[in-house]
């Protein structure tokens, strides 16, 4: 038996350049971090020639092509494992809709199961790459690559996006005490909103793809990723707040459906109450809110949000990792 276990991701600016219709032109640069929920992977040997996958719904089948999940279908298919496997799946936050990368977490998390019960090493760098040519060629997924370099690395980063599909993952350095303090000065809410991102980031892929306005807009998002990692590198935070906002209203004029009259009323309530910026976490219309606001204000701010879920969340350090093997 295989456990791995594997952080979602808080992405902060610049996200939508990673989308392949943009960096192949400009490339792409975003400030993301992993958190502390998790997709849990188990891969256990059945005790026939058969395979079984539970996640929100049980399969079992005789082939792997059969299954119906794609990405556990593709990801068998591409490290060659043709049955006699049981796969199960457990998360920290709702899989679907939440804004966290989890169907990235998913397939990074399943891809370094498999390579352990297959008694392979992979490094994060693999896990990322594979994961993005399962979701994105395989699966045809109109997603970006970073949510698949975050699950896979883990920590803080400054991540950029090339245009001969290249993508480095840079560490963002700064003090101990900088660190501390955005974390603390971070809060997070639960809009409790579903929705797909792949029919909302189609429709900004064929926004951005078809129109010069909107390649200027995530041309000054990824700027501001540039600007974002050099003022955290010199241990200033004083202009993360704003950089977040403006980051907000640029995506927000990308495409429609990335906000809401909702969402957009939650948001003023929040800088009412002393947020200084924040944005709504993944491709939009849904999931998670995040603000950036001195501690001091962030009972105001929930009282204001009285009808969200508030969640907590740290930074983690750490990428996927194998936290469990029997033979």
């Amino acid at each position: 038996m295989i456990i791995s276990k594997t952080p979602l991701r808080m992405s902060f600016v610049g996200g939508g350049s990673d989308l392949p219709v943009f960096y192949r032109k400009y490339g792409g640069a975003v400030v993301s971090t992993a958190i502390d929920k998790f997709v849990y992977i188990t891969v256990n040997k059945k005790f026939d020639d058969r395979i079984r996958i539970s996640y929100s719904r049980t399969e079992e089948v005789s082939s792997v092509a059969r299954i119906k999940h794609p990405l556990v279908r593709e990801a068998l298919k591409l490290l060659n494992i043709p049955g006699g496997i049981e796969i199960t799946s457990v998360a920290d936050i709702p899989a679907r809709g939440s804004g966290l990368g989890s169907s990235s977490s998913f397939t990074v998390g399943v891809l370094h199961a498999l390579h352990a019960f297959a008694c392979r090493y992979a490094s994060a760098e693999q896990l990322a790459r594979e994961s993005c040519e399962i979701e994105i060629d395989l699966c045809g997924e109109p997603i970006g690559r970073q949510d698949q370099y975050a699950a896979a690395f883990g920590g803080f980063n400054f991540i950029q996006f090339y245009p001969d599909d290249s993508v480095s993952v840079e560490p963002i350095i700064c003090k101990r005490e900088t660190l501390t303090e955005l974390q603390e000065n971070i809060l997070v809410f639960y809009t409790g909103i579903t929705r797909s991102a792949s029919a909302l980031l189609k429709h900004q892929q064929q926004a951005i793809g078809s129109e010069k306005s909107k390649q200027k807009v995530l041309r000054k998002m990824v700027d501001l990723a540039h600007q974002l990692n050099a003022e955290l590198q010199k241990n200033n935070l004083d202009a993360f707040g704003e950089i977040i906002h403006e980051n907000w209203l640029l995506k927000r004029s990308l495409a429609g459906g990335i906000s809401t009259p909702g969402i957009d009323r939650w948001y003023d309530k929040a800088r009412k109450a002393g947020a200084i910026g924040g944005k709504l976490l993944g491709a939009g219309s849904g999931g998670f809110l995040m603000f950036y606001a001195p501690a001091e204000r962030h009972d105001a701010i929930a009282r204001h949000l009285k009808n969200l879920c508030r969640i907590q969340f740290r930074f983690e350090p750490q990428g996927s990792k194998i936290i469990f093997v029997h033979d």
